[in-house]
């Protein structure tokens, strides 16, 4: 997870972090051998969103697909990975 370059991710954004995984492995039916990361950026760029939160889905042979949710981490909700992932 991408927390800024010396802050540790708390407890809550490891278990949200870990919660938006298993969110993702359920929708897009994965398994275990799929790898998936979880990370907050926060770009202070005025032509930015402001803080988003980045899903990668790496699977073995397949290029990796990246997916943005435009909240922190702590505030997604299931139907903004739904979204995200079918967009």
């Amino acid at each position: 997870m991408v927390f800024g370059l010396f802050r540790k991710p708390s407890q809550a954004d490891r278990d949200k972090a870990a919660t938006i995984k298993q969110m993702v492995r359920e929708i897009l039916d994965l398994g275990e051998e799929t790898t998936i990361s979880v990370s907050e950026i926060q770009c202070g760029d005025a032509a930015c969103p402001g803080t988003e939160t980045v899903i990668l889905v790496m699977q073995l042979g397949v290029k990796t697909k990246a997916y943005k949710v435009l909240a922190p981490l702590v505030e997604v909700e299931r139907v903004q990975v739904e979204q995200a992932l079918a967009g």
